[in-house]
């Protein structure tokens, strides 16, 4: 598997930064972060998580992407916004927290496999 993380050019003239992680495996280990130019936090995106439903597998990966944004340097706080969806304020760097998200899809990965 071949992954990595890099800062793109945004599709949106709203979009100040994004960062992406370009992955073999976009189904289940796909992360995005972006800042609006208008906003004072980053969106991150997890689009698995869309499509996990089971116990203990969803509350476990909540939690630890909740608990790897939080550790993120910078990071004041993380809100759930969507199903797959996270709010982070602070002044952490986009590539810092796309990192911290990879980290935890990529030690479920097997499990969300065969949750998918």
């Amino acid at each position: 598997m071949s992954d990595h993380i890099q800062q793109v050019q945004p599709l949106d003239s709203a979009i100040a930064e994004e960062w992406v992680r370009k992955t073999d495996e976009p189904d289940v280990r796909a992360v995005s972060a972006y800042k609006l130019r208008e906003a004072h936090w980053w969106t991150v995106s997890v689009p698995v998580m869309e499509f996990i439903r089971t116990d203990p597998l969803e509350p476990d990966l909540r939690r630890r992407i909740a608990d790897a944004l939080t550790a993120v340097s910078g990071v004041t706080d993380v809100e759930e916004e969507d199903r797959e969806v996270w709010a982070v304020i602070g002044s952490p760097t986009g590539r810092a927290l796309v990192e911290a998200v990879a980290q935890v899809v990529d030690d479920m990965a097997d499990q969300t496999r065969n949750a998918l």
